[in-house]
C-alpha cells in the first residue's frame, strides 16, 4: 500500500468518525447507529459499483472513501454493545429487532446502493 493510501485513508478516516460522532450527540440512541450503518451500506455498495468498478476514481480516493470514511463512519462494536446490553438486561424483543433491522436493513441497503449506481451508470451510458 501506498503512503497516499494511507494518508487518504487516515483523512477520510477522521471525517467519516467525527460525522459519526456528531450524529450520535444529535440523535443518541441505538436507532442512530442502525441508521448510520444502514447508510453506511448504501453508500459502501454505492460507490464501489459506481466509482470503483468503473474505474472513476483514483486508488488513493478509493481506498480513503471506502476503508476510511466508510470504515469509520460505520460501527459494528456499537452494534454489538448495543445487542449486547440488551441482552444482559434480558430485553430480548428489542434486541431481536435490533439485530433484525440491522442486518437486513443493511441488506437491503446495500442492494440499493447498487441499484442506484447501476441506474446512474446505464442512464450515462445512454446519454453517451
Amino acid at each position: 500500500m501506498k503512503f497516499k493510501d494511507l494518508l487518504s485513508i487516515f483523512f477520510f478516516g477522521s471525517l467519516g468518525g467525527l460525522s459519526r460522532y456528531g450524529l450520535t450527540l444529535l440523535f443518541p440512541g441505538v436507532q442512530t447507529t442502525v441508521l448510520i450503518n444502514i447508510i453506511g451500506c448504501f453508500l459502501l455498495s454505492f460507490l464501489t459499483y459506481y466509482f470503483i468498478e468503473n474505474n472513476l476514481l483514483s486508488g488513493w480516493l478509493n481506498a480513503g472513501l471506502g476503508t476510511g470514511f466508510i470504515g469509520a463512519f460505520t460501527t459494528f462494536s456499537s452494534f454489538c454493545n448495543d445487542f449486547d446490553q440488551a441482552l444482559l438486561t434480558h430485553n430480548f424483543l428489542p434486541a431481536s429487532i435490533y439485530l433484525l433491522l440491522s442486518i437486513f436493513g443493511g441488506y437491503l441497503a446495500a442492494w440499493l446502493g447498487f441499484a442506484a449506481a447501476n441506474c446512474l451508470f446505464k442512464r450515462k451510458e445512454h446519454q453517451e
